[in-house]
Formats: C-alpha cells, sequence, structure tokens
C-alpha cells in the first residue's frame, strides 16, 4: 500500500445523498479494477470506499458516496474535500479484484452504492474489449437511485457480452423491469453457478444474504468474491 493526497476534481450529487467525487492523485498508484482506498480522517481514522474507475482511465480515481444526512462516516469526507478540497488516502487494498485471466463467465451482483466497485471491473472489461460473458444484476430500492443506469446501458450496446439488469425493490406504476430482491432475481434466471465468477458488494447485511443463498446451491466459495465476506 501507498499514501498520496488526492485533489478534487469536480463533486456532484448524481442522485438524491449520493455523489460522484472526481480525485486527481499527487502519485499515480497502480490497483486493480474492484480494489478499495481509505481515506485518512486520522492516523486511527481511516475510511473504506471502493474505486469507482478502472486503471484503465489513467491518473484519476472516482468515488461514488452514499451519504444521507446524519451519517458523519461518508459525510465528513465530503465535508473536508468541499472545504479543503483535497484529501490522503491509501491503497489499494481489496481481494476482491477482477480475476483478470479467467476465463470463465463474470456475474457482478451489486446492491446501491455497491455499484461503484462493479463499475471499476465493468469499465476494465469494456476498455480491454475482453471478450468475457459479464451480467451485472444491480439492485436498489427505488428506480431513481439506478444512477447511472443509462451509462451501462450504453455499454451493453457497445459490449455486446454484457448483459444489464436492474432490480427495483419498490417500483412505481411506471416501472416496467424487474422488481424484488436483487438476489431472489438472480437465483431465479439461474439454475447452477458452478460455471461463474462471482463479485458481490453492497452493505453487509445484503453481501450475508446473497452469500447464504449460493451456499445453499452449493456454489464454490473459490469462485466468490466480495471485501465484505471477510468481515461478517
Amino acid at each position: 500500500m501507498a499514501r498520496t493526497v488526492c485533489h478534487l476534481e469536480t463533486l456532484h450529487e448524481c442522485a438524491e445523498h449520493i455523489w460522484h467525487v472526481r480525485l486527481i492523485p499527487e502519485q499515480q498508484i497502480a490497483y486493480k479494477p474492484g480494489q478499495y482506498l481509505q481515506v485518512i480522517m486520522g492516523e486511527k481514522d481511516h475510511r473504506s470506499f471502493s474505486i469507482a474507475s478502472s486503471p484503465s482511465r489513467g491518473n484519476v480515481l472516482e468515488l461514488q458516496i452514499g451519504a444521507t444526512p446524519g451519517n458523519k462516516y461518508p459525510g465528513q469526507v465530503l465535508e473536508a474535500l468541499r472545504t479543503d478540497g483535497k484529501i490522503e488516502v491509501e491503497m489499494p487494498l481489496g481481494n476482491a479484484y477482477l480475476r483478470e485471466h479467467s476465463e470463465r463467465p463474470i456475474l457482478l451482483i451489486a446492491g446501491g452504492t455497491g455499484y461503484s466497485y462493479a463499475r471499476s471491473i465493468l469499465q476494465y472489461l469494456v476498455d480491454n474489449k475482453m471478450p468475457r460473458r459479464t451480467y451485472l444484476y444491480w439492485g436498489v430500492r427505488n428506480a431513481d437511485q439506478l444512477y447511472e443506469g443509462e451509462e451501462v446501458l450504453n455499454w451493453a450496446s457497445e459490449f455486446k457480452d454484457l448483459t444489464f439488469v436492474p432490480v427495483v425493490q419498490f417500483p412505481d406504476d411506471d416501472w416496467l423491469g424487474r422488481s424484488g430482491l436483487v438476489h431472489e432475481v438472480v437465483l431465479s434466471d439461474f439454475h447452477s453457478f458452478d460455471q461463474f465468477d462471482i463479485y458481490v458488494a453492497g452493505r453487509f447485511e445484503m453481501a450475508a444474504v446473497v452469500r447464504d443463498a449460493l451456499r445453499h446451491r452449493g456454489i464454490k466459495e473459490e469462485h466468490l468474491f466480495g471485501d465484505a465476506f471477510h468481515l461478517i
């Protein structure tokens, strides 16, 4: 791991209480798609966020931070960026990075802003035109939280190996796509997961439910990746 100071390039709200951040690091640090960084708020105060950009995109780091009012963990990081225009980060961290040399199809299961983890992997696959059959299941509570759905649809039109399935837990009358819990939709679409490399990101509770459901389907855990699994 290494530390570097990152300067704020842009910060905007891409959906209600979800902020997209672009940072320019003073020192370029190599990382793998699917890894994360920690923001150094103090020597004993390190806050983890998925890197939402691919290393194929050059010397830029992107984050997608969910920050509801009163949630100090992300809120104080955003405030530091607004006030100081920079933060110090430590990276790379995480073992749930893309297994680039595997030839197995990829199944990405993301909940909420866990999409930021999947986004890094997707960008890398698209940028490098990697011939890997890839499925993204992105679950959200409400349809307006699919804050980069159009971008993913554009990638799917360009990258023919990509299938995008958005899943809305509480759809309104205008929603025409899949609804319910994302892992239940995944389980209904596939009878077997033996052939997949499976990458999971979301709240700890969601990751635990997905892992338990896949275990009941006999998944081989050496093909199941998620940094949350080391903490639950």
